[in-house]
């Protein structure tokens, strides 16, 4: 198979905002620093500062675990503890 993609959003308790944010640059460092991380994007939205998309591709399915195991046991993922997570997960062929 090919590589993973996730695409989608977080929602950020508004009480949980600044904190969330303050992790986030770590977070997203750690994360391209990982193997098999093709690209890793994190953007808050203008107009909806609670909101953050996120675009994601791993250059295969144990890459992506790898990430998925990596972040429930990181700083991250108990900053992250009470955030809505919406995600659409797909993985491509071969190219």
């Amino acid at each position: 198979m090919g590589k993973v993609v996730l695409k989608g959003f977080i929602v950020v308790p508004e009480e949980e905002l600044n904190l969330v944010s303050k992790a986030l640059e770590k977070h997203v460092e750690l994360t391209k620093q990982e193997s098999g991380c093709l690209v890793f994007n994190v953007y808050q939205r203008s107009h909806s500062p609670c909101y953050f998309d996120v675009y994601e591709e791993f250059s295969s399915n144990t890459a992506f675990e790898h990430h998925q195991r990596r972040v429930k046991a990181s700083e991250w993922g108990r900053v992250t503890s009470n955030v809505e997570r919406h995600y659409e997960v797909w993985q491509t062929k071969n190219e």
